[in-house]
């Protein structure tokens, strides 16, 4: 005998539903076979046309979409329920992640370990009005969209189709942040880049010992705040059980977060630098607008080491095909589920999706990141302005929970049986 329970959707922007908790739609076996030939041909293309770094980039896309899929690992809906419910199972997920994370990260840049003897360099930017500004603004944006910078390629994996929406403007919004990057660096006060580990004498021991200290801290006062407000538990996923769990169904969050955080490492080592999402929207976006006649080339975002990146294929940049593994392997990972479905959109979405896209894609170029590149890469390579994203982040979402409702968008509420 089964029962019926309230279970997560893959559309965020909704609550919970209702459906059988032990049953799986049967996998779709034409949209896997299709997934896989399209990984297969970009594969192919890869190894003839560009280094061989990029196709395992590729297959670390691919881990790392069906992994986001797999558990709906979320920042956006941790952010969401944490801020309004105080439920932190999600945020105390995040803690392992980027406590395993740092664990790697710390001899990989104190040694400078690489696959292919490139050197490494973690993701360590400056504190400033930039930053400020740019994460409170994702963090809103991320909020309206419906899904954070991961969130938005894997919700598209699974057939999202509001996230389209949400990307285009992104990259929209990415593009328009790129051109006024200058004035928010170069006219805005700025701290240098402050790194736990080489700015403070630390070093990567020492900065490991404190990054430990402060995750084991946060996950501490979520846990304090769960109780205090009695937050509703999150919504359980369908899934397979036994050995048939690994490709179908969900995994635990704890599982999750290990995964990510392996393979955000692996990825420093393949290319040098952590995962990072939104600089290829950029990309994207600026090679757009120079096909219909601007003069992307002369915006001061693409001088330097930049200029190279906008003057070749966007299959040599390594940010874009790990985006595009992420995509292949969250549709890998839905269609696995029987999960693969279009979805509507309404008034409300489509109009939040534009604004969050637009704010998030502006809000990311300001900040040095997303969620991944800034919040995850930042604090897995000991930067403070990791750390200060995420703070921001949480302020954005806190004040987005009044703009939700407008656009006909949920909340969680203290009173739900789950979030």
């Amino acid at each position: 005998m089964t029962t019926s329970t309230r279970v997560q959707p893959v559309d965020e922007a909704q609550d919970p539903v209702y459906r059988d908790s032990t049953a799986l739609n049967a996998p779709q076996k034409a949209l896997i076979g299709g997934g896989l030939a399209v990984s297969a041909l970009l594969t192919v293309y890869l190894l003839a046309t560009q280094h061989v770094s990029q196709t395992i980039l590729l297959g670390l896309g691919l881990l790392l979409g069906y992994t986001l899929f797999h558990a709906r690992f979320g920042f956006t809906s941790a952010f969401r329920r944490f801020m309004s419910v105080g439920n932190g199972q999600a945020m105390r997920s995040h803690m392992l992640m980027l406590a395993v994370a740092v664990t790697l990260f710390a001899p990989i840049l104190a040694y400078g370990y690489s696959f292919f003897g490139t050197g490494v360099s973690g993701y360590v930017s400056p504190v400033g009005v930039s930053l400020v500004v740019g994460a409170f603004i994702f963090g809103i944006g991320m909020q309206l969209g419906g899904g954070c910078a991961s969130g938005t390629l894997y919700a598209i994996g699974g057939g999202r189709s509001v996230m389209f929406v949400t990307l285009l403007f992104f990259i929209i919004g990415t593009t328009i942040g790129a051109y006024h990057l200058p004035f928010w660096t170069e006219d805005m006060p700025a701290f240098e880049p402050i790194s736990l580990a080489t700015s403070t004498g630390l070093g990567y021991s020492g900065a490991w010992l404190v990054s430990i200290a402060l995750f084991g801290l946060i996950a501490w006062i979520t846990l304090v705040i769960e109780k205090k407000k009695r937050a509703p538990k999150m919504a359980p996923l369908p899934t397979a059980t036994g050995w048939r769990r690994i490709f179908r169904g969900s995994w635990p969050l704890v599982i999750a977060a290990v995964a990510l955080a392996v393979l955000n490492a692996l990825t420093l080592m393949t290319r040098g630098t952590p995962w990072g999402i939104t600089s290829a929207f950029a990309l994207w976006g600026s090679k757009i607008a120079e096909f219909f006649g601007m003069d992307v080339a002369s915006w001061g975002y693409w001088q330097g080491a930049n200029a190279a990146m906008l003057e070749s294929s966007i299959f040599a940049d390594s940010t874009t095909i790990l985006n595009f593994g992420v995509i292949l392997g969250a549709f890998l990972a839905s269609a696995a589920g029987g999960l693969f479905k279009f979805t509507k959109i309404t008034a409300g979405n489509f109009w939040a999706s534009v604004v969050g896209g637009l704010m998030m894609g502006y809000g990311a170029r300001l900040a040095f990141g997303c969620n991944i590149g800034a919040y995850f890469g930042g604090i897995a390579s000991f930067s403070l302005h990791g750390y200060v994203w995420g703070i921001l982040a949480l302020a954005g979402t806190f004040f987005a929970l009044y703009l939700r409702p407008l656009f006909g968008l949920s909340v969680p509420k203290s009173n739900d049986s789950v979030c």
